[in-house]
């Protein structure tokens, strides 16, 4: 499950789960074609009860990457310190990229018995890719197989990728001359911001924060806005900021690799934050046009929180105003009560107080049977000037 989703449970503001399907068709001559490695971390572990007592590695992430690189002919293989079948945290399993990755028996038999990393020689891959997820910060970085593997293998010319919370483990990597391997480099990961917003419990417990840890490094760090999509290349070196930003980074190592991508259909979530940037960049008209024609094809209601969360993070009231815009992206086609009132006390904090009485009146009108949203809603209507 993505983070965004992993807080909007927590607050109150359900994910749905929306179907589609993506066509990702691997590669008939795979044999000949370059392998890539792919790195996810073994911390995950289940209770009795098989809830989570500790974290593991994004499945979403597992799952775009395997099928943005199979989809482009290359071999791929998946790797965790201890080997074997890791545990992925919470995920929502009619995710489009989850139900082609589990359609695949391939894929699935990789992710069941997932190569020791120490037993993988350098050599072996022409890229390595590491899959992010909170329990990367625990084991990927103090697996010294791991990070004598990726040292060597960028030394002699290899590919070498990670997203989300896979760049952790760059901390433990150094060059031949002893530098650490991002000194220079430019390069990006979950930030420090996104952290913040939604690391929760387990970011306390983390052995560093990523950017902060790269910079003291010497890594040159760039980064987007709160959860948008963000690529950063450097050569050989490639980075992607958060989960949103797996297919790209995954293509990127296809180009590294000298191939031209193949053209595909985005996945839900990826088609959704490329609509946010589209809206953002003042493409309405073309947003809503797509909007109209489908729009099952993409998450609003993923949109909605990250909107939500972006509000909540602004600092200035020109990020606030953005964070608004995003969240009347979403507003006609996500029809929460509580998403409602949260759009409201947000028009109504920048002065807006036409759009939160109306807000507002949809929350109370007959029909509506969300108690906590009304008795927010009108709560907030209270404070509001006569008008």
């Amino acid at each position: 499950m993505s983070a965004l989703f992993a807080v909007a449970r927590r607050c109150g503001l359900p994910a749905l789960a929306l179907l589609s399907a993506t066509a990702m068709a691997p590669s008939a001559s795979a044999s000949e074609s370059p392998k890539v490695l792919l790195v996810v971390s073994g911390e995950g572990r289940l209770d009795a009860a098989g809830k989570h007592e500790r974290p593991g590695f994004e499945m979403e992430e597992l799952a775009q990457a395997w099928l943005v690189l199979r989809a482009n002919g290359l071999r791929v293989e998946v790797a965790s310190p201890a080997g074997g079948a890791p545990v992925a945290d919470r995920y929502d399993a009619a995710d489009d990229s989850i139900r082609a990755f589990k359609a695949d028996p391939q894929a699935v038999a990789a992710l069941k018995a997932t190569r020791r990393t120490q037993d993988v020689a350098p050599g072996e891959h022409a890229a390595i890719l590491v899959i992010g997820g909170k329990g990367a910060m625990f084991d990927l970085p103090r697996d010294t197989a791991l990070a004598t593997l990726l040292g060597t293998h960028h030394a002699r010319g290899g590919v070498l990728a990670a997203v989300c919370h896979g760049p952790a483990v760059f901390a433990s990597v150094r060059l031949p001359d002893g530098q650490p391997l991002v000194a220079g480099r430019r390069v990006t990961g979950f930030t420090d911001e996104e952290e913040t917003v939604f690391g929760k419990r387990w970011a306390q417990e983390y052995p560093f924060w990523i950017e902060r840890r790269l910079r003291e490094q010497g890594a040159r760090w760039e980064e987007a806005n709160l959860m948008m999509p963000k690529l950063v290349v450097d050569d050989r070196l490639i980075t992607g900021q958060n989960p949103f930003s797996t297919a790209m980074a995954a293509e990127a190592v296809v180009r590294a690799l000298g191939r031209v991508p193949v053209a595909r259909t985005p996945f839900r979530e990826e088609a959704s934050m490329q609509l946010v940037q589209l809206w953002l960049a003042g493409e309405q008209v073309a947003v809503r046009a797509l909007l109209q024609a489908d729009a099952k094809r993409y998450k609003t209601d993923l949109i909605a929180m990250l909107g939500h969360y972006q509000h909540g993070a602004a600092t200035d009231d020109a990020a606030r105003r953005q964070a608004i815009s995003v969240m009347e992206l979403a507003a006609p086609h996500f029809a929460h009560p509580q998403f409602r009132v949260v759009l409201a006390r947000a028009h109504a904090g920048q002065g807006d107080t036409a759009r939160a009485r109306a807000l507002i009146a949809q929350v109370m009108a007959p029909g509506h049977n969300d108690d906590k949203a009304r008795s927010e809603a009108g709560k907030l209507l209270a404070t509001l000037p006569p008008g």
